[in-house]
């Protein structure tokens, strides 16, 4: 763990030092800080920002499923009728090209968390308030850590993520093209189709609550659920999901999942004013708080999740402008406190995260 203390601290201090070094967004610009932020992160800090975080991911050579990555890479040789008889074929297309390059499976690893890391920076970049904050919630928050355990699937989500302007803009068609195209990388990705039309809405409406009331109905007559859904799904790709039996999400997560949501409705009239494309951050951190509530019955749920709560980190850096300055600093550093303690629990008590690099020690 000693790599990943050091990440986080370094991490969070280049990107406190680029909003401290931020300047103020240019007026005559269209981007969304023009619109919505008013200062403009400096880019030599963000880019360290982006290196450490991608270094350090791109270097490990465990947690996770990385291992079984690695080892897929060295032994398969990714003829094009090997690409296309896999569901993923893009993802079989980025080894098949990288192998041309290296048999070493570094490259894969790098590779990926390069690009996903560059994605998800860069519409922290654009969206976030306090970019510091949101980066520290990456890490704290486990999702970095998601990162490197899925690594088709966060690729994927961080895809999408790098489309938010799509959603916020309305431009369905070419969010669509956006999908297909990280589907061909994992195809779970395909559930962002009716997402898209959902978080759209308005939010805090009653679909909301029912949704929310959905979830907890869910829990309740999960045994019931779970037989109705692995059997429509045993014919599917993701037959094999009902072959799970890893235990549930901790509801600690769940407490995780629906703070800021909690805080955002407190302030959810400021928010409107500061932010008005909150509606479309707030239902995506909703959804998220939905299938962590369902992942508590099992774990498999909380896989979707990378779709949903690269959102979140958006949400969270603007929950201390929603307050008076005096306020805003309590919430920001309870968030600070708060999630560092959770990031304490999960990866030093319960999961024992080791982290391993042949060239980082």
């Amino acid at each position: 763990m000693t790599v990943l203390w050091i990440n986080l601290f370094a991490v969070f201090l280049l990107a406190f030092l680029a909003r401290f070094m931020a300047t103020p967004a240019l007026s005559g610009s269209h981007t969304p800080f023009t619109r919505w932020v008013p200062i403009k992160p400096s880019k030599l800090f963000i880019l360290l920002t982006v290196t450490m975080l991608a270094v350090v991911s791109g270097l490990r050579n465990n947690i996770g499923d990385t291992f079984f990555y690695m080892y897929g890479y060295e032994i398969n040789d990714f003829s094009w009728s090997y690409v296309f008889s896999n569901k993923d074929f893009g993802f079989s297309i980025l080894q098949k090209l990288l192998k041309s390059i290296t048999p070493d499976p570094q490259i894969l690893i790098f590779t990926t968390a390069l690009i996903s890391n560059i994605l998800v920076v860069v519409i922290l970049y654009q969206y976030s308030r306090l970019i510091e904050l949101s980066l520290y919630v990456y890490i704290t928050g486990g999702l970095y850590l998601v990162s490197m355990n899925g690594i088709r699937q966060f690729l994927a989500a961080s895809i999408l993520f790098a489309a938010t302007r799509y959603i916020i803009n309305g431009n369905w068609k070419k969010y669509m093209l956006v999908v297909l195209f990280a589907a061909t990388l994992h195809q779970s990705a395909l559930i962002l189709v009716p997402i898209y039309f959902f978080v759209r809405q308005k939010a805090w409406s009653s679909m909301s609550y029912l949704f929310i009331a959905g979830a907890v109905v869910v829990v309740i007559g999960y045994q019931e659920f779970s037989s109705f859904l692995f059997s429509a799904m045993e014919t599917t790709v993701y037959g094999h999901y009902s072959e799970f039996a890893e235990g549930g999400a901790n509801f600690i997560r769940v407490g995780v999942s629906a703070f800021p949501l909690f805080v955002a409705y407190l302030g959810r009239d400021r928010f409107k004013e500061v932010f008005p494309a909150s509606d479309i951050i707030i239902n995506f951190s909703l959804i998220s708080l939905v299938f962590t509530i369902v992942s508590t019955q099992n774990w498999i749920f909380a896989r979707f999740n990378m779709y949903f709560d690269l959102y979140t980190l958006i949400l969270i850096s603007w929950l201390p402008k929603l307050f008076r300055e005096k306020d805003g600093k309590v919430i920001y550093y309870f968030i600070l406190l708060a999630f560092f303690v959770f990031y304490f629990y999960e990866n030093v008590i319960t999961l024992r995260i080791v982290y391993q690099s042949d060239f980082i020690s």
